[in-house]
């Protein structure tokens, strides 16, 4: 159905008469009519009478009517629905729990006018950056080493360097450490069931543990992140890693703690990664916010795989 028809019939129905409808759509009287006409035959109805004093609606006409209002009410919000600014930003944060999730609320915090969408997709680097290059999403989170093949149209800027802290029970002998090194976790078991075998997250642990003679653990079935807080607070042996910006809440009785680990620091480095060609001005509001959230860390004895890449936003 030709909308322009649609929106015509409306119009000429809220004036009365084709000349005021006209006038109010900055077209001719001819034009009001022709697209009545072709309205009246899609429809095989008619859809106004003409009298002395206008256009009356017909019976056909009165009852169409409120589905033509629907139509370009329909119609209005799907246009918002794509149109740059006033569509939602889309947003894959990887994990509600980790560090990109925490900086995306700070954003909305500030601004709270912008409309966000927030996702977790199931993908490695290369699954999110086909996401975003494909528009699935507007912009995601992750590692990307300095090998990867990024499509022209996709652009990549590291924006979080997250460090890692040790997590352990009250039960575990680094429990009452004030900071551990990456040395001193040789010979304990770092837990980290269902750690993915694949991407750039596997690499970042397989270089960690040759790099450190740490031992991860990824064996054991995946009950979900509660029941793995709640092993480690019951264990003698038991840690994992998790990030300094990972939200992680637990009952006052488990009386975990997280332990920072220096000399070096271990670094998670993130990009933000985005279509270059992508006009969303939300889009624009967050890379600058994440630029002004950049500050290089205070620890300057850190280590960081060398699969990192930095860029500028």
């Amino acid at each position: 159905m030709d909308l322009d028809a649609v929106r015509t019939f409306v119009a000429a129905a809220d004036a009365g008469q084709f000349q005021q409808a006209a006038a109010a759509l900055s077209i001719t009287q001819q034009a009001v009519s022709k697209r009545i006409a072709v309205l009246e035959k899609d429809l095989d109805v008619r859809l106004f009478t003409r009298t002395a004093r206008g256009a009356q609606l017909t019976i056909d006409g009165q009852a169409f009517l409120p589905h033509a209002r629907e139509l370009l009410r329909v119609a209005e919000r799907a246009d918002a629905s794509v149109r740059p600014g006033r569509r939602a930003l889309r947003v894959d944060v990887v994990n509600r729990r980790i560090a990109p999730a925490g900086l995306l609320q700070d954003f909305y915090r500030m601004h709270p006018e912008i409309e966000l969408d927030v996702v977790t997709l199931d993908a490695d680097v290369d699954g999110a950056i086909a996401a975003v290059e494909a528009g699935t999403i507007d912009a995601t989170f992750h590692g990307v080493p300095a090998q990867q093949h990024l499509p022209e149209a996709i652009k990549a800027a590291r924006v979080i360097d997250e460090p890692h802290q040790l997590l352990v029970g009250p039960r575990h002998p680094l429990a009452n450490a004030r900071a551990v090194t990456p040395g001193q976790l040789a010979g304990h078991r770092i837990w980290m069931p269902g750690l993915d075998a694949r991407g750039e997250v596997a690499a970042y642990y397989d270089e960690l543990a040759t790099t450190f003679g740490v031992t991860i653990d990824v064996v054991g079935p995946v009950f979900g992140n509660e029941a793995l807080l709640a092993e480690i607070a019951d264990s003698s042996d038991l840690a994992t890693l998790v990030g300094e910006g990972s939200r992680y809440l637990w009952p006052d009785s488990y009386d975990l703690r997280r332990i920072p680990i220096h000399d070096p620091t271990p670094v998670y480095p993130m990009s933000l990664i985005w279509r270059d060609d992508n006009p969303h001005p939300a889009l624009i509001e967050l890379r600058s916010y994440l630029d002004s959230r950049r500050t290089d860390s205070p620890d300057t004895n850190v280590w960081i795989p060398k699969w990192e890449q930095r860029a500028p936003l």
